[in-house]
């Protein structure tokens, strides 16, 4: 039986503290280190959130590859959910939900999105330099997420937990009692923080991850 292992040529930095990004990651099975970069993260006036979410990605790999003095690569990412602007469809021009300030402003996030889809965008920036030259690649993933029909007295209890007050919308897509989503068109990994299989092709691309077979 042959096994396909997948190895960094390279020592990996993430440019994030978010725990979800850590453990999709990991699945990898790469070996990392962590850097937050510290990065003002205020959306430009008039800026989309398209271009908004690809910007912060790569400022967030470029301040961590800024705190490096030895070869590395760096992946950052950022995540945001997209209310449409309209009620007809979904368009990547709407209003951005971030994360709630307290549970008033995560109940009405909560609210704005229930039985209706949305947009949940990931951008995320793969960057490796070393003494001889600079590769970056930035990449973006959507995902269209419809909610269910949950009640209000569903989402005190959810807030109650504590849960929505880290996350871009106000949920988790992945959490166990609230089960806030009906239905997705497009990756699960992206709505919980990284496209895990773009990460990977995006890896792939700049060669510094390589197959190893073992049988």
């Amino acid at each position: 039986m042959t096994i396909m292992m997948m190895r960094t040529k390279n020592s990996l930095i993430l440019a994030s503290s978010s725990p979800r990004r850590r453990e999709l990651l990991a699945g990898l099975g790469i070996p990392f280190s962590i850097i937050k970069p510290d990065i003002d993260e205020t959306q430009y006036p008039d800026e989309p959130p398209l271009v908004y979410v690809q910007r912060l990605a790569r400022q967030k790999a470029q301040a961590a590859a800024a705190q490096l003095e030895s070869d590395a690569a760096v992946l950052a990412a950022d995540t945001v959910v997209i209310l449409a602007a309209d009620t007809l469809g979904i368009t990547p021009d709407g209003v951005i939900l971030g994360k709630p300030v307290d549970a008033a402003d995560a109940r009405l996030m909560l609210q704005r999105l229930r039985n209706k889809p949305h947009i949940v965008c990931t951008a995320f920036t793969l960057l490796h330099k070393n003494s001889t030259h600079h590769q970056e690649l930035s990449r973006f993933v959507q995902t269209i997420v419809t909610m269910r029909d949950y009640t209000d007295a569903e989402i005190d209890a959810y807030i109650a937990t504590g849960d929505p007050f880290d996350k871009a919308g106000s949920y988790a897509i992945q959490h166990e009692g609230f089960h806030p989503v009906a239905a997705i068109e497009g990756s699960y990994s992206n709505v919980v923080g990284l496209p895990i299989d773009e990460v990977r092709e995006a890896f792939m691309e700049l060669g510094l991850l390589e197959s190893k077979k073992s049988v």
